[in-house]
């Protein structure tokens, strides 16, 4: 497969930049698989997702928690340094992305510093080809609470307000550690998953703390040469008992978000509960837990869009994103959403 495969053209203007007032506001695309045969494309509100799950089902949300992971510094020459968390590796240890106008060595201290001129510093202590290894001098969770800042997408171009803070968390998030939400569980509310529940379908969990790797442009055009990042996820017994019974009665597995997709791929590929993932998923892959996925649109060239494209296809993925383009579809982290279903709905 080659880069340029996964490759569109989208107006500007699309990328939403603030979440509508109510989460269930938002519209939501219904890809429709037939087979050999065309993709139907539906347009729909996101509240009309009760017309699409069954009683029996089973729908799978990733718990994580967006952590206030971006930290502003200086380094010991005086120069500005701003540090993204990528993934925390230890109690005070983090993989982070450097912004500076040269990055400072193994060794070398930078002084982070917050808004009410409270310091601290952290120490580089190693480089791994893409991400940058520092040391705190405590707890990570404890300092990025205290001087860090809500890490919102690169697209997304206003400064992080309290809006954000609320909206860029889903209505499930419990266990921190993600740098990015899941974004496709931001279309939920307290009110339509007591209707999901009424409606006869289960709900379970994961936890896959997204990383900004995420974010990293794929550089590579021949895609067997791209370095997937990694991502810590865990399933709990009960949420692996659910899909078994789920599966057992005919009901389908329905993944909420590309994150709760990968981490239960991820499992079933290597039967572990926990650890790290590099997964990277292209057209050809054989899901095998899978059944549905609910996922917002992603950006040119990205993995997850070479994700979506193996899930339903990639000329279903291809007319759903030129429709979507032609209806003025809202894009990425706050703005719509699509319901797939897998191009063959048989378990592998």
């Amino acid at each position: 497969m080659q880069l340029s495969d996964f490759n569109y053209d989208l107006p500007p203007d699309l990328i939403a930049q603030h979440p509508l007032a109510n989460r269930t506001d938002s519209r939501l695309l219904e890809v429709r698989s037939a087979g050999l045969e065309a993709a139907q494309l539906i347009n729909r509100q996101f509240k009309e997702i009760l017309d699409l799950i069954k009683p029996g089902d089973l729908l799978v949300f990733n718990d994580t928690k967006v952590i206030p992971a971006r930290l502003h510094g200086k380094k010991e020459t005086g120069g500005n340094v701003e540090l993204l968390i990528e993934r925390i590796s230890g109690d005070q240890q983090a993989w982070v992305q450097i912004r500076a106008s040269k990055v400072p060595k193994t060794g070398s201290i930078i002084q982070i510093h917050n808004q009410i001129g409270e310091t601290f510093q952290v120490e580089m202590i190693g480089y791994d080809g893409r991400f940058y290894e520092v040391r705190f001098p405590e707890n990570v969770f404890a300092l990025l609470e205290r001087f860090g800042e809500l890490p919102l997408p690169p697209y997304i171009e206003h400064q992080p307000d309290g809006e954000d803070a609320q909206r860029y968390q889903t209505v499930l998030a419990k266990n921190p550690g993600a740098v990015a939400a899941p974004t496709a569980g931001l279309h939920f509310d307290e009110t339509i998953l007591q209707e999901l529940q009424q409606l006869g379908a289960k709900q379970a969990t994961v936890t896959l703390h997204v990383g900004a790797g995420t974010f990293t442009p794929v550089r590579e055009e021949d895609l067997s040469k791209h370095k997937m990042h990694h991502e810590w996820f865990s399933i709990p017994t009960e949420t692996l008992l659910a899909i078994e019974e789920t599966q057992s009665k005919g009901g389908r597995v329905i993944a909420i978000g590309t994150t709760s997709l990968r981490a239960l791929e991820s499992q079933a590929l290597t039967q572990k509960t926990s650890g790290e993932t590099n997964l990277f998923i292209t057209p050809g892959f054989q899901f095998k837990t899978v059944d549905c996925l609910l996922t917002n649109f992603h950006l040119p060239k990205s993995t997850l869009l070479m994700l979506v494209s193996a899930f339903a296809g990639m000329d279903n993925i291809r007319s759903a994103y030129q429709h979507a383009i032609s209806q003025k579809y809202r894009f990425f982290s706050y703005g719509d959403a699509m319901f797939l279903s897998r191009l063959e709905n048989t378990h592998s």
